[in-house]
């Protein structure tokens, strides 16, 4: 169930995009979003660099595309994501004991599933508790105008857009259970949405943390040095999970809430078929791989190509999973005292080619 205000929020139709859309019109929710939108963003980095916060001890917790963690205020300061423009940052906060849950949704295919892992790592979670929930990103991505070079399909979900069924799908997924979710951040869409001089959409924010001893909601963006830790081969992870049946309609499963340790956990991909696929894409103009591998072509960072390439060329470097996971094993990081991460499995040294490509910046291509 939805709350807003306190109070169940009572909309008239069968339609969850009118009750999406009903929802971004309260009064509640379109303040929130206007003093979210307020708030300067917060930058977060490990490095000392000119420009960027880094709060003196505190402890974070970053999330990349298809992830999600649960964690405990008394271990962890932040949590968080970014680099979402049509993908949704998803929070929930147990009001009881303050313990937080973040994931960074990329389809509606993960909502299900992915609201009962979430669930499921709340210590003594029952249906009576109130939950904050607070729902970012997602930007009015959806085409005015019929691309007729393009099939019927593909044309059809350029014009429709990837956010809304997104949006419409964790909306509809919201009010169907008998947990009590009140909704506090609604920053999606047109919210979420500004436009260049060629009228071309971009995200306001991309990114988000939530202070876990507040539960407030922060606009944030992650540098190279705190997207950590095994950033890349979280990367391929988000690609490559389709090939994985562990992971149909999955959330991936990143860290572990009660020691503050992350566990990643193993993904197999098909060898040949990464391999074709990253040698092919390769070979791509960088205007070829923009509007062939990104969901938001012209939303995307400016390093989106090269750090596509990145990835590629780890991926024909090193092709079989099983290296990236010897014998099925997670890899397991435990935090230090500057609240970076240092390896703790003895199978990841298996590569020093796998641990200098780790710490490269990467996304994940067809995804948000």
């Amino acid at each position: 169930m939805i709350f807003v205000d306190g109070a169940p929020f009572d909309f008239n139709s069968s339609s969850s995009e009118k009750i999406l859309f009903a929802l971004m019109e309260h009064p509640s929710l379109v303040s929130a979003s206007k003093a979210f939108k307020a708030i300067p963003e917060r930058k977060f980095s490990l490095a000392e660099e000119s420009g960027t916060e880094r709060p003196e001890k505190s402890k974070w917790v970053y999330l990349f595309q298809r992830e999600y963690a649960t964690v405990d205020p008394a271990l962890v300061d932040f949590v968080g994501t970014d680099e979402a423009t049509t993908c949704v940052g998803f929070a929930i906060r147990d009001r009881k004991n303050g313990m937080v849950s973040v994931a960074h949704m990329d389809s509606p295919n993960v909502v299900d599933k992915g609201l009962n892992q979430m669930l499921s790592t709340f210590v003594h979670q029952s249906f009576d508790d109130d939950l904050d929930v607070h729902v970012i990103g997602a930007f009015e991505d959806s085409s005015s105008k019929h691309d007729s070079s393009s099939s019927s399909s593909e044309s059809d979900v350029r014009l429709n857009g990837y956010s809304l069924p997104l949006c419409t799908k964790i909306i509809k997924s919201l009010r169907k259970r008998t947990e009590k979710f009140h909704l506090q951040t609604l920053f999606v869409l047109a919210r979420n949405t500004w436009r260049d001089s060629e009228e071309n959409a971009h995200p306001i924010f991309s990114g988000f943390v939530v202070e876990t001893s507040t539960g407030s909601v922060i606009p944030a963006r992650f540098d190279n040095t705190s997207r950590c830790p095994d950033e890349m081969i979280r990367r391929i992870r988000a690609s490559a999970a389709y090939e994985d049946r562990k992971w149909d309609g999955k959330l991936l499963e990143t860290y572990d809430t009660q020691t503050d340790t992350f566990k990643i956990a193993p993904c197999r991909w098909s060898t040949e078929n990464q391999e074709r696929i990253a040698r092919f894409l390769r070979a791509q103009s960088d205007s070829y791989i923009l509007l062939n591998c990104s969901t938001s072509p012209f939303a995307e960072a400016p390093d989106f190509v090269q750090n596509e390439r990145k990835k590629w060329d780890y991926l024909i470097e090193n092709p079989d999973w099983r290296k990236a996971f010897p014998m099925e094993q997670p890899h397991v990081f435990e935090r230090t005292g500057d609240g970076g991460w240092t390896s703790a499995s003895a199978q990841i040294n298996t590569s020093s080619f796998f641990y200098k490509m780790s710490s490269m910046r990467e996304r994940s291509c067809h995804l948000c």
